[in-house]
């Protein structure tokens, strides 16, 4: 994306200090208090849609789409493409273990039961063999329990778009689906991520309700030859953004215990690849606002994302699944920026003509109002991150820079925000099959007060929100 700007050097000393840094010591929570780590802006479900869009434009380089469209074009598949392959797989005639006998619907695993909205949540099906892996697409998407049951969600919402078009063909209706999908993505995902006046700026066709004709897109900075890639600046730095929205615990249901870790060494956690009890089935009102007048805080409340900034929760200290000797994550994520070659924070930030961020407001640590007046300098880390910021760093510091008290919502800012939305929007509007490139003036076949995101997808998932008229 930024091939001319010069690679950041940093010494591994100082890359394994500031991962430390960057992690933050055990705590504990109480859902009936305002806990201020979480961010008011984004709701908890956004961590996971985020996760689940990663798995889909980083899936199998052979893409579904593409060999059913292209069958010249067989060498390299390596187009990232919003086309759900994680769901879809190679489609029902190379994979038809994932799909039901009329090659129309997709399989759905056994019914979990704990959902007081939902009493139809389905597991995704799964072999029989101990851990009882998921059989789906992508194995990535069965890695938490949460990601897991949201590949559960666009399964049944491909199942529903199949039983309202019964005489359409499979393409037909995957192409609905993904249409559903790239909408939500353009019109919920990112605004909630980096906030609509970033996203009007690249698209301002969704400002003005317009096509893309009208109101051509502005990207300034992702281009390419022939067909869109993905950035090294954007899946090595910004958007490992979410790494630090994580959550140390989660309520599935309000029928369940308060909490359960994403890791623990000693009690029940979220991590997958297994069959997990068959009552957590999730309650989704817990991780979106589906529902009007829930409470900030108590077991009803929506749970918010934790804030974008200089910190990840303690259970990302040592990942239970790494055996290669680095399990922080935070040092992980920065040890691949430099391998990858990414430039500083700050080169990035000057190329786009933003000023840099000054080295006394570049600190490690959480945003809130008892820990930002001591939190370190990134320099006093390490002197030689002076003015050399590694670019996953300062895009979580350039968030933090709107923090202003614990309510302040938190969103990307302009180096981060400006990549991931340009990149996200680029890969849609450079994909031949996007409705963005086949029918710019399409509108979702849901909607719910005129508006169609990941809320109204769980909705019609569930059979609790009709087609509109």
């Amino acid at each position: 994306m930024f091939r001319s700007l010069p690679a950041a050097e940093h010494e591994e000393k100082a890359l394994v200090a500031l991962g430390d840094a960057m992690t933050a010591a055990e705590e504990e929570s109480d859902e009936n208090e305002l806990d201020a780590e979480e961010n008011r802006g984004i709701s908890a479900g956004y961590t996971y849609v985020g996760q689940f869009i990663d798995h889909d434009i980083t899936f199998d380089p052979a893409s579904s789409l593409q060999k059913q469209n292209d069958p010249d074009g067989l060498v390299d598949f390596r187009t990232p493409r919003f086309d759900l392959d994680s769901v879809y797989g190679r489609g029902p005639d190379d994979q038809p273990y994932l799909y039901e006998p009329d090659g129309k619907h997709l399989l759905l695993g056994d019914f979990l039961m704990g959902s007081a909205s939902d009493p139809d949540t389905r597991d995704l099906p799964r072999n029989s063999a101990d851990p009882a892996r998921a059989l789906i697409g992508d194995p990535r998407n069965d890695e938490n329990v949460i990601v897991s049951q949201l590949q559960g969600i666009f399964l049944r919402f491909h199942n529903r778009v199949a039983d309202l078009m019964p005489g359409a063909t499979f393409a037909e209706m995957q192409r609905i689906v993904r249409w559903h999908y790239q909408w939500a993505v353009l019109h919920d995902f990112l605004p909630t991520i980096a906030g609509p006046d970033m996203v009007f700026s690249v698209l301002p066709s969704l400002e003005n309700d317009t096509s893309i004709y009208e109101d051509e897109p502005d990207l300034r900075f992702f281009h390419w030859r022939n067909d869109p890639f993905m950035p090294i600046e954007f899946s090595v730095g910004a958007y490992r953004f979410g790494h630090s929205m994580i959550r140390p615990q989660y309520r599935l249901s309000v029928g369940l215990p308060p909490r359960f870790p994403i890791f623990s060494a000693t009690e029940l956690d979220l991590r997958g690849f297994q069959r997990f009890p068959p009552n957590w089935a999730i309650e989704w009102e817990l991780f979106f606002h589906i529902r009007s007048g829930a409470p900030d805080t108590g077991p009803t409340r929506v749970q918010p994302a934790y804030k974008i900034d200089t910190s990840l929760v303690d259970p990302l200290r040592l990942l239970p699944f790494i055996t290669d000797g680095f399990p922080s994550l935070a040092e992980r994520n920065l040890r691949r920026g430099r391998t990858m070659g990414l430039p500083s924070g700050q080169t990035i930030a000057r190329h786009m003509c933003i000023e840099p961020i000054s080295e006394d407001k570049l600190r490690v640590g959480k945003a809130t109002e008892e820990d930002s007046g001591s939190n370190p300098r990134l320099v006093d880390i390490c002197p030689a991150f002076a003015d050399n910021a590694p670019l996953w760093f300062y895009i979580l510091s350039e968030a933090q820079q709107q923090f202003e008290d614990d309510d302040t919502p938190i969103r990307l800012g302009p180096v981060g925000g400006r990549i991931v939305t340009e990149v996200i929007a680029g890969l849609i509007l450079g994909d031949n099959h996007s409705y963005l490139a086949q029918q710019p003036c399409w509108r979702p076949m849901f909607a719910r007060n005129g508006r169609f995101g990941f809320a109204e997808l769980i909705l019609a998932a569930t059979n609790r929100l009709d087609p509109s008229s």
